[in-house]
């Protein structure tokens, strides 16, 4: 964890809870151990969603469908939600989600591999939410940024690897050395990056949020 555990309990013991449908998802994502966003993660998205307004949504990584549900949920009325996932074991899982949800009208999955499908999307989004295999998000960014609206908010999932990222690479498990050495990269791009201003937040296991910049720097 990279905030206390007690105080995340604290935090989220105010939590006033989602809709019963999206508590059932939740239930059955723990039960089967399906990765989808923190109780501190969902209370904050809910809030953006509130804040920001937006009505084009870019979800990369659906997994089962509970995002994508939750932002519709807060998003105002007409918003049209753009999600991407390629583990097929989880697909029809999200469409019968969708489908129980009565929110097929408002969400479309679509089925592949990120790295292909955003260069193909056209159009630009209000947010973009990062939520897919962590070592690619740096692959994704330069399609990310062209697709996000001046304005617009990106935000990023899991980009402290519950502390991990702080730690040399050597004191790193091998298998995870890549993984760490591309998010580093990542937030150093979102950080520096002249189109972007970012706030890294220790929120579940950390997010980024991105606001890109106007033509003009405004």
């Amino acid at each position: 964890m990279i905030v206390d555990d007690r105080m995340v309990a604290f935090i989220n013991s105010f939590d006033k809870g989602n809709t019963p449908f999206l508590n059932q998802i939740e239930k059955y994502a723990l039960d089967t151990q399906v990765p989808i966003i923190r109780k501190e993660m969902q209370s904050f998205l809910r809030f953006l969603l509130t804040m920001k307004r937006p009505m084009k949504i870019l979800e990369v990584g659906t997994a089962i469908g509970f995002s994508a549900l939750l932002m519709s949920e807060y998003a105002p009325q007409g918003c049209q939600i753009t999600t991407i996932e390629k583990y097929e074991p989880r697909i029809p899982i999200a469409r019968e989600n969708f489908k129980r949800a009565g929110k097929e009208d408002c969400i479309k999955l679509i089925e592949g591999d990120a790295t292909d499908i955003l260069k193909e999307l056209d159009g630009s989004f209000d947010l973009i939410f990062m939520d897919a295999a962590k070592g690619q998000y740096i692959h994704f960014m330069p399609d990310i940024l062209r697709l996000l609206t001046e304005g617009g908010l990106l935000i990023s999932d899991n980009v402290l690897q519950d502390g991990d990222v702080i730690e040399s690479r050597y004191a790193v498990v091998r298998r995870n050395r890549t993984i760490h050495g591309r998010m580093r990269e990542y937030l150093y791009e979102l950080t520096h990056h002249p189109e972007l201003e970012t706030s890294i937040l220790p929120v579940g296991d950390g997010i980024t949020l991105s606001v890109k910049k106007s033509a003009c720097g405004e």
